[in-house]
């Protein structure tokens, strides 16, 4: 049957996932990065993916495709809501965009008994496991950040991560360059200024030193700051 389905164009799909979470049926799946309608059956045609798409990238289209089968989307989403054993495995690949830095700069500490938020805003958030594309890096504000400062400085989030996009890594660990990564993200997308924060250990001078790098090679004039803890705990420098 001729029939009103969306069409997602993989060139214009970043790979952010969301179209897959606002799709209630379960037609839109991640394939390889990209999503895909993989069940034409299980797509109604109301199209709720369409505004959770920042690229753009899902459009209504007439054409044949089988009947949307209610009673099937019924039972393949009981089946997914049972308990299922665990399988195992890392979701670390998968992109998400969290509510952690929704909140304006200036907003009320939290009541007495209240927990403070998480202020992280996106997912992955190591260097080594995020997207060069991904949408959230678009006029963001960018903190990368040493594994341990999070561990040392107990107000991270609110006095660092909160309305920053949050990269973190430690190179000595790592054993890796993160320049040429960082200096794709920053070539490719407008952001607005970078935050380094490390610790005052010498190994964590190779993060900074890779922000550097990254700067230079982007050939962008973007703001940064370097801001360097203690072991225990203290900001001992901002340059």
């Amino acid at each position: 049957m001729v029939r009103k389905i969306i069409h997602i164009d993989e060139e214009k799909c970043t790979g952010c996932g969301q179209c897959a979470d606002a799709c209630h049926e379960g037609a839109i799946e991640m394939v390889d990065g990209k999503a895909r309608l993989t069940r034409e059956d299980y797509c109604d045609g109301l199209g709720d993916c369409l505004p959770a798409c920042p690229a753009g990238a899902i459009t209504f289209e007439e054409r044949e495709a089988p009947a949307y089968d209610e009673a099937a989307v019924r039972a393949a989403r009981a089946k997914k809501q049972a308990p299922q054993p665990h399988e195992g495995g890392c979701p670390g690949s998968r992109m998400r965009v969290m509510g952690g830095n929704s909140a304006p700069v200036a907003d009320p500490a939290p009541a007495a008994g209240e927990k403070t938020p998480s202020r992280l805003g996106q997912w992955p958030c190591q260097i080594k496991l995020v997207p060069e594309n991904a949408p959230f890096f678009d006029g963001a504000k960018l903190l990368i950040a040493a594994d341990c400062t999070a561990y040392a400085y107990a107000s991270v989030h609110e006095d660092f991560m909160k309305g920053r996009v949050t990269l973190i890594g430690c190179p000595k660990l790592d054993s890796v360059d993160y320049s040429e990564k960082l200096a794709r993200i920053l070539t490719e997308h407008e952001i607005r200024s970078v935050t380094v924060l490390r610790m005052e250990v010498p190994c964590c001078g190779g993060l900074e030193f890779a922000v550097k790098k990254a700067l230079q090679a982007s050939g962008k004039l973007i703001p940064w700051q370097v801001v360097t803890i203690s072991i225990d705990g203290k900001i001992l420098e901002e340059t």
